[in-house]
């Protein structure tokens, strides 16, 4: 790892063995982009990658006549000079004008990386990574712009983000300011993205780039699970397995955009970034913006590869605190055991039966606090309800302790229902626009998470609950997209302001709470998956990955969420059947065989299942523990897609390749088929596996494959609906 600067030629290599990443400065003296891919031999000058000649409709430089930004890959383009493409930032002047031209002053190589205020983004020590700040000013405008990449020594990634400041004394808006922009010299290409709904999130959608342009984006306040801020270009031919593709993941939990752009002359432009809609930054003298950071992530070695470095990088490098690489304790539940219809008796019913089938933390949900009792009220006044809890949460909780369980319970910080104290107290507290009606979600409202006092309110009512009780575990839930953004704190002017700063409302909150109480595992929430993004993944090293847990769409939905996150984030429980999201019926061992790929719990009350199922979560509960480090934090492999067939399968491998886990999951019977064979993958060739008590080499395991026989030939070949295996692999 090594970022080299040559002066003469004025070009930038930031490389590892993985990756290299070349830039240099352009005869107009912006930076322009020569390379990203496989690693390549440093050069001195590889200033032959520019493209000095004029076409036909083209615009020039004056001074070179032979030097256009439109038939040249840039670094960080603007729109206005000779650059025709979407550009990555705008720049409104006090006379009107936004046409800006940022030329190079400095720079400065230094080793670690910076952290950045008020925002979730990647870390790394002197001895994991090298960071290049790139210092540029436009005279005209009296602004600088900083470009600073970062790259890591195990991983084939860059991060980038920019900062800019105003150096002159009239207010300049910042109109669009996105975080990174990869200009790429051909367009063969294909474009996956990750698009769903609530309880069907991250379906994989893959397009075939040509003349002009894809984009997802969120203009809902959250990330969303309609499409989420993570994207991937492939080559066509590119699979799980094999081939050339990049990954480029947004760090961020607010409204976000992600584009690819291909021009008529064969270039593809990368860019993602905060949408820049409904956005404007105004910036006095002396002021800074610093964008949020991309992960880009770069693979010749198929999209398991690729998914792998961003779960290494996330969970080494993203993932803080406590319970950064730490197995997840068991937990149950209540939720659709009882939703709000509990008291303290009927809890402790629940939990007693947890503790006897292993279960390790009781995890309380809504309705413990105010007037809750349905979706209608209750919402902001977070004090215990007396009739439900006579002891209050500190009660329940030693209780709970006491029968030898941690205990956790849930919270939605950000809503207040119209029907609640606080409402009534601080009706200016709510994101509403003047002379508007304000929409309901789930009967709620949202707070103004721009304003300090209401986020200073909110810290100071939890807090009291959270330090009087033995409190192991929050789920943070937030259940609506924004509307009617408007601040009556801000001026006509600051309106713009209002979705980035609730964004920074929120993370500040989760700090204060990340320093002041470090042991709690935090899971966030959004109903289930509309804000699952690795923002989130900063200060909750977990997520509930959907509200839907039917076994069936949850192969789906995980599936989909492997693609850029890692297993040990993904929060996935058994729950009751009838599913009460789908109706549908499966057994609890493929429940469970779903589940135990991730952090695993159960969302049902285990006093009502027969005691045939009873033994059998008791079992699976044993295996949870022995194996969940693996589970959580081995390397994942996918295998078999659900969108592509009636049978799905995936596996982990343990770092030594000495043990792994496997899961095969029959989605959909088939008549008079032959089982077939799977290919297992990231085994060792010459190392024999133990599996159902036989004993098999690795290449064989991985070159001709696994017969499915071997686990039932009658269910596979003839047909059961919703029957699936886990199976442990060991080496002899």
């Amino acid at each position: 790892m090594d970022i080299i600067w040559h002066s003469k030629s004025k070009q930038y290599n930031l490389y590892n063995d993985k990756i290299s990443y070349i830039m240099g400065i352009t005869p107009l003296g912006d930076l322009g982009s020569i390379y990203f891919g496989k690693r390549i031999h440093d050069k001195e000058d590889m200033s032959y990658v520019l493209n000095r000649f004029g076409l036909p409709n083209v615009a020039v430089d004056p001074d070179t006549e032979s030097y256009s930004m439109e038939l040249n890959r840039q670094e960080y383009p603007s729109f206005g000079i000779t650059d025709f493409g979407t550009q990555a930032y705008e720049i409104e002047l006090a006379n009107g004008s936004r046409v800006s031209a940022f030329v190079y002053r400095d720079h400065k190589i230094f080793k670690g990386k910076h952290a950045l205020k008020g925002l979730p983004a990647t870390y790394a020590d002197v001895n994991e990574a090298m960071t290049l700040e790139i210092y540029l000013e436009d005279e005209t405008a009296r602004m600088s712009l900083t470009l600073i990449y970062t790259i890591f020594d195990k991983y084939p990634v860059i991060t980038r983000h920019v900062k800019f400041t105003n150096n002159g004394t009239e207010i300049t808006k910042l109109t669009r300011a996105l975080s990174v922009c990869i200009d790429l010299p051909n367009q063969d290409y294909e474009w996956m993205q990750f698009s769903g709904a609530w309880a069907r999130e991250r379906v994989p959608e893959v397009k075939k780039l040509s003349a002009g342009s894809v984009s997802i984006e969120s203009k809902r306040g959250i990330s969303s699970a309609n499409q989420n801020p993570f994207v991937i270009v492939k080559r066509p031919k590119t699979d799980d397995f094999s081939g050339e593709a990049m990954g480029m993941s947004f760090v961020y939990s607010g409204n976000f955009l992600a584009q690819a752009e291909c021009d008529t002359f064969g270039r593809l432009r990368l860019l993602m970034g905060i949408n820049p809609d409904r956005f404007t930054w105004p910036l006095k003298k002396g002021e800074s913006f610093e964008t949020p950071e991309v992960v880009i992530a770069f693979t010749d070695e198929g999209l398991n590869y690729l998914s792998q470095t961003f779960h290494d990088l996330y969970n080494n490098n993203l993932v803080r605190g406590r319970w950064k690489n730490t197995p997840r304790p068991i937990l149950l539940n209540n939720w659709e055991a009882t939703f709000m219809d509990f008291d303290e008796d009927r809890i402790l019913e629940i939990a007693k039966k947890a503790k006897e089938a292993g279960v390790e933390l009781f995890v309380l949900d809504d309705g413990w606090f105010g007037n809750r009792n349905d979706d209608y009220s209750g919402l902001g006044d977070w004090i215990e309800n007396p009739d439900k809890f006579p002891q209050g949460m500190a009660g329940l909780a030693r209780k709970v302790n006491a029968l030898g369980m941690k205990f956790g319970f849930w919270i939605e910080p950000e809503m207040v229902n119209p029907d609640s104290n606080l409402f009534r107290r601080h009706p200016e507290w709510i994101l509403a626009t003047p002379g508007r009606k304000s929409s309901l979600g789930r009967h709620q409202l949202v707070l103004d998470f721009s304003r300090e006092e209401v986020v200073d309110y909110i810290y100071g009512m939890l807090k009291k609950v959270i330090e009087n009780a033995p409190i192991s575990y929050i789920k943070w839930d937030m259940n609506r997209s924004l509307t009617e953004v408007y601040s009556t704190e801000l001026s006509a002017d600051e309106q713009g302001m209002v979705y980035h700063k609730y964004v920074m409302g929120v993370y500040g909150l989760y700090e204060r709470f990340r320093i002041d109480f470090p042991d709690i595992l935090f899971e966030s929430c959004s109903s289930g998956g509309n804000r699952y993004d690795a923002g989130m993944l900063y200060y909750a090293p977990q997520a509930w990955c959907s509200d839907n847990t039917d076994a069936i769409d949850r192969i789906r939905i995980q599936y989909g969420t492997s693609f850029g996150y890692p297993i040990s984030s993904i929060g996935a429980h058994v729950s009751a059947v009838p599913n009460q999201q789908t109706g549908r019926n499966t057994s609890i061992t493929t429940r469970a065989n779903v589940a135990c790929f991730g952090t695993f719990g159960y969302e049902l009350d285990l006093n009502r299942i027969s005691d045939e199922e009873f033994e059998e979560v008791k079992k699976q509960i044993i295996f949870m523990k022995e194996n969940r480090e693996l589970l959580q934090f081995g390397t994942f492999y996918r295998l078999r897609s659900p969108y592509k067939n009636d049978q799905a399968a995936w596996m982990v491998v343990s770092k030594d390749r000495k043990k792994a886990i496997f899961g095969l999951y029959c989605m959909r019977s088939n008549v008079n088929q032959l089982p077939g064979f799977i290919k297992l993958a990231g085994l060792k060739e010459d190392v024999k596996y133990k599996l159902k008590g036989e004993e098999y080499y690795g290449d064989e395991l991985m070159y001709l494959g696994l017969k499915l026989a071997k686990l039932s030939s009658k269910a596979l070949a003839t047909g059961q609906d919703f029957i699936s295996y886990v199976e442990i692999l060991e080496a002899v």
